[in-house]
């Protein structure tokens, strides 16, 4: 509990921990917002497309004019300032570097970033958590074999939890499931980016003046960004995906002790160790009081009556049998909490969250109808949402993860509501050739758990 003390040398040192950022959206701005009021870390290149919106961030979160111009890496190394590029491999690249940040949300981005940072002798801290679900297990695997980290980004809600269930664990506790919250209904798995502004309650003028991404913000809400967070969370923390993914049970958080337990000890999961999203809002359309929308959680197991009675003891929330309790975390600052996992792995070489198996997959589902010929649109778009699945029963099915269903077409009609598999589409030899896909499938060669028995 010594971090701020320990950047604070590192900074009195003239040593700093040197972080590459790449993507400057809405997360990475945030990070930039704090980054210039943290000691011992020195941003030193930031990486995006547009130039001209990493201006805008920096000047929307405090930075001055001053700090940002500087024409080479090798300058912002000697005078402490940061670089802009829109050259994210030669960032990458730049002498001194210690850990890149990966916050794009593109899949295909992530990996290749990843995969130039492991070249290049770099820490990396994925933000990118659609890349992560998609390649994470074996990018961590390719990290740790060169003695780098690969870590999850603190204050996203994937390392959040993970956090929790590490507490409960060396603790001594059973994790009986872990999760978050958010706000459900069925109909939101159809939303498209023409009709999701009208459930957050904005207009479109409104949400494209605070440069919102509709296709973004519709993964939230159609359920595909609940199940990439959730796999992430099985992959790292060693827990499963119920058999039907997601159920989105309605629940108040001094309902978790009680609802988010197995069956037959009154809750509604269906095996100890599984991950959850409990929604904020009744099947009716009612917000429920003291809800965990923005939340985190882990549940977990007395394993004695002494326990239980210390529970008792302490004013614990628990289920009837004073059995099982939970932990939650009201808020997640995204960004603004990123420098936690810049410390960790700066300065003690720990992730603050990684993939360790191949556990859970996001496949595509059809949130219409779609007719051969048609292009798939990806994630939040119009066309498929992500399921969350067991790894096994995704690669038994032959499932198209949702990270790569973009830019592929339909060869035969798909039915609403049925899952996008490979037999459905047509992958031409230059898809093969992405590195998403290349890596992708080699994590379910060396990675993929044993495929299920056909019955």
């Amino acid at each position: 509990m010594n971090l701020f003390s320990q950047l604070q040398s590192r900074h009195d040192s003239g040593r700093p921990i040197r972080v590459a950022l790449i993507g400057a959206g809405k997360f990475g701005s945030m990070f930039l917002s704090q980054i210039r009021l943290t000691p011992g870390i020195h941003l030193l290149g930031i990486a995006d497309l547009s130039i001209d919106r990493v201006s805008r961030a920096l000047l929307e979160t405090g930075w001055v004019q001053e700090d940002i111009q500087v024409k080479s890496i090798s300058q912002a190394l000697v005078t402490k300032k940061t670089f802009i590029t829109d050259d994210s491999i030669t960032l990458i690249q730049g002498a001194g570097l210690d850990i890149v940040i990966e916050a794009t949300g593109i899949p295909e981005a992530g990996v290749r970033h990843a995969l130039a940072a492991i070249d290049n002798g770099r820490h990396i801290i994925m933000v990118n958590v659609e890349a992560d679900v998609l390649c994470g297990p074996l990018l961590a695997r390719r990290a740790k074999a060169a003695g780098l980290v690969y870590s999850m980004a603190y204050g996203d809600q994937p390392s959040l939890i993970s956090e929790q269930v590490d507490w409960a664990r060396a603790c001594g506790f059973e994790v009986v499931s872990a999760g978050k919250g958010t706000l459900y209904m069925p109909e939101f798995h159809s939303s498209t980016p023409d009709t999701v502004w009208d459930h957050y309650g904005l207009t479109k003028g409104r949400a494209r003046k605070s440069g919102m991404n509709a296709k973004m913000f519709n993964s939230f809400l159609d359920g595909t960004k609940s199940g990439i967070e959730m796999a992430a969370v099985s992959n790292s923390c060693d827990l499963m995906p119920g058999p039907n993914g997601l159920s989105f049970p309605v629940c108040e958080v001094e309902q978790l002790a009680s609802k988010i337990i197995p069956w037959e000890d009154g809750g509604c999961l269906d095996h100890s160790g599984q991950v959850e999203v409990v929604s904020s809002r009744s099947r009716g359309g009612i917000d429920v009081e003291s809800n965990l929308r923005w939340g985190t959680y882990v549940t977990f197991r007395a394993p004695s009556d002494y326990v239980k009675g210390c529970f008792s003891d302490y004013g614990l929330i628990t289920d009837e049998s004073g059995t099982y309790s939970a932990l939650w975390r009201p808020y997640h600052l995204i960004g603004l909490e990123l420098g936690i996992s810049v410390a960790y792995v700066g300065l003690f070489g720990q992730a603050t969250g990684c993939p360790t198996s191949f556990r859970a997959d996001v496949v595509a589902t059809a949130k219409r109808g779609l007719n051969a010929g048609e292009i798939l649109d990806g994630e939040g778009g119009f066309m498929v949402w992500g399921r969350l699945m067991d790894a096994a029963h995704s690669l038994h099915l032959g499932a198209v993860p949702i990270g790569l269903a973009h830019q592929i077409q339909i060869k035969r009609n798909v039915k609403e509501g049925d899952i996008i598999l490979w037999d459905d589409v047509q992958v031409s030899g230059q898809f093969q050739r992405t590195i998403g896909y290349v890596i992708r499938r080699e994590m379910e060669l060396v990675m993929g758990p044993k495929k299920e028995k056909s019955h």
